[in-house]
């Protein structure tokens, strides 16, 4: 792990977990992002461990004794062992692809920063799903989601999904999974009782998509995804995912203003809007379960092939 020898007026330390392109698009948008927004002197030190987590607090030490004017921590296991090393000190940490710095601990609340460290978050909003999927398929009045009971991340966008799809008037159809070898059947039974099936991020489901790709579409019901690779993959008509260039690009919003003088617990976290997702639409796909591309989002330019 080698750091830049070059010196310049605005040192920033970037902690990266691993490389991975979701993680590298954030990194990249946010040293554009702070260029654009001015800080054209910035020399950046960038370190990475490769997912070990144990390597952590070396690597922050290491950023931390160059005495940057802020750290930039990627990921969650990064931020919080950024915070236990650097949170008593001067150095300010902007995090980034943190899904909930609440219940991290990374901050109080999603209204107001820590002490010494605020970011931008990769939370999808549910509001901003259904939104797009009444886009979509405006005719859509039950939308179905597959979920594991046993896994925390499901259940709580689950609680998300009662209230948002009930404060818009749609029904909610719950498919709890416990195994994926339940999905043929789970699904099927679905004929007649769902228009749409959303599938989150869970970490059950997700490596089964293609199995719930597959029984959708013996059924004619559109599958929308939480990522957008099984889209480009053929597999499910639609996805709406967090944009991560525009996670790097909020990170650097707070950056700014950090070395602009403002305190970090003057700024709260940035939870993604509507517009820091990405939408992608396999029109191919979606033709298949009888629907067509309402002229809304003709030119969403979010088409896959």
């Amino acid at each position: 792990m080698g750091l830049s020898a070059a010196a310049a007026e605005t040192r920033i330390g970037i902690a990266q977990f691993g490389k991975h392109p979701q993680l590298d698009e954030t990194v990249t948008a946010f040293k554009a992002e702070m260029t654009k927004l001015g800080v054209s002197d910035a020399v950046y030190d960038e370190l990475q461990v490769n997912f070990d987590a144990t390597l952590i607090p070396q690597m922050v030490t290491k950023l931390a004794s160059n005495s940057p004017k802020l750290i930039l921590a990627v990921t969650t296991p990064v931020a919080q062992g950024a915070r236990q090393i650097v949170g008593n000190t001067n150095t300010p940490v902007v995090f980034a692809a943190v899904t909930d710095p609440v219940a991290a601990k990374l901050t109080p609340s999603w209204e107001a920063g820590d002490k010494a460290m605020t970011g931008a978050s990769d939370l999808q909003d549910v509001a901003s799903v259904i939104t797009f999927i009444k886009k979509l398929l405006p005719d859509a009045k039950r939308i179905a989601y597959l979920y594991n009971p046993g896994e925390d991340n499901d259940v709580a966008v689950l609680k998300l999904m009662q209230e948002v799809t009930k404060a818009q008037g749609l029904e909610l159809v719950e498919v709890g999974l416990d195994n994926t070898n339940d999905i043929p059947i789970r699904v099927g039974s679905l004929a007649g009782k769902a228009d749409v099936i959303y599938v989150p991020g869970s970490n059950l489901v997700q490596p089964a998509v293609p199995a719930v790709a597959a029984a959708a579409l013996s059924i004619n019901i559109p599958v929308v995804n939480a990522s957008a690779q099984a889209v480009r993959d053929g597999l499910v008509a639609a996805a709406f995912e967090v944009s991560y260039t525009k996670v790097g690009q909020n990170a650097a919003k707070l950056a700014s203003e950090i070395l602009a003088g403002k305190s970090t617990e003057s700024l709260a976290p940035i939870k993604p809007a509507y517009e820091d997702h990405a939408a992608a639409i396999n029109e191919a796909v979606l033709a298949k379960t009888g629907q067509k591309v309402p002229d809304s989002l003709k030119d969403c330019g979010c088409f896959v092939k």
